[in-house]
């Protein structure tokens, strides 16, 4: 019962936030377009601020009515995104029917968001869309699955069944490296062959908010996480270091260099954060 209704609650506030991000999403993007790239794209932007795209306002006939549908779908999307956060069931088969379900009626929302409120120009590029959002629910859906199998790792130990931590405990953090992998060198591929296809000037995904945003937040957050079932983990900062290392090269030059520490030095923060709260927080919590 309880479970039941911490879902409606993660469900309506994700409607809300989903229903508020999306036009605040077009807003953004209106004023990051210059007006020579919008005359570029063959786009129909304007100066000043949207809530909606002039495509989808004229497909609609009327700004509210297109403002409505968007938030609408931008709600339901959110909605669907929020039950993420809950666990799907116990058993691997379950859980991977469950977790395949889940994602095939967010990529259809997403794809429908993308669509219907004209955020792409063809329908061809909706399947690119689609694969960006698969590689954004892997990294979701690992992060949750690195938790549990430490988790794991920490009730084997409690049992007398493990041998005990590691050399600058380099097993414990062994279970984060696909992580690592999969945000440092597999993400930065993928955005960067967004921006080299769609964005000649201005590599906006790759070069603007992947290190000044999704690294340091992914960073910190799994440096939290692991932080609070191994404690400090001195190999993990120099890892996330190590593996975007061949991206400054491969996407950039070695003015990107800082990058590197982008995900390194929040991963170190968040670490240390996550063992000062193993610390102070008995340890039946923190697991």
């Amino acid at each position: 019962m309880t479970q039941r209704m911490s879902g409606k609650r993660r469900t309506l506030a994700g409607f809300l936030l989903g229903a508020a991000l999306a036009p605040l999403a077009v807003c953004l993007f209106s004023t990051m377009m210059l007006p020579a790239e919008a005359q570029a794209v063959g786009s129909a932007w304007t100066s000043g601020l949207h809530l909606v795209t002039p495509a989808m306002a004229e497909a609609f006939g009327s700004v509210g009515l297109a403002a409505l549908v968007q938030s609408l779908l931008g709600g339901l999307l959110g909605a669907v995104a929020a039950v993420s956060t809950l666990p799907f069931a116990d058993d691997g088969k379950t859980l991977a029917a469950r977790s395949l379900a889940h994602f095939a009626a967010t990529a259809a929302l997403f794809s429908a968001l993308l669509w219907v409120c004209r955020w792409v120009n063809s329908p061809r590029y909706i399947p690119l869309w689609v694969a960006l959002l698969a590689i954004l629910y892997a990294v979701i859906w690992l992060a949750r699955w690195t938790g549990w199998y430490v988790e794991v790792m920490q009730l084997r130990e409690l049992l007398g069944l493990d041998p005990g931590p590691t050399p600058l405990k380099w097993r414990e953090t062994m279970p984060y490296l696909p992580f690592v992998l999969l945000v440092c060198d597999l993400l930065p591929l993928a955005l960067g062959w967004v921006d080299r296809t769609f964005v000649v000037d201005v590599p906006v995904l790759s070069g603007l908010i992947l290190p000044y945003f999704l690294l340091p937040v992914a960073g910190f957050c799994s440096g939290v996480s692991l932080g609070k079932r191994q404690g400090v983990c001195p190999l993990y900062p120099p890892a996330c270091f190590v593996c975007y290392l061949p991206m400054v090269w491969l996407l950039f030059n070695r003015s990107a260099l800082f990058h590197c520490f982008m995900v390194a030095v929040p991963a170190l923060m968040g670490n240390l954060l996550g063992w000062l709260y193993r610390r102070a927080v008995p340890k039946k919590e923190t697991t």
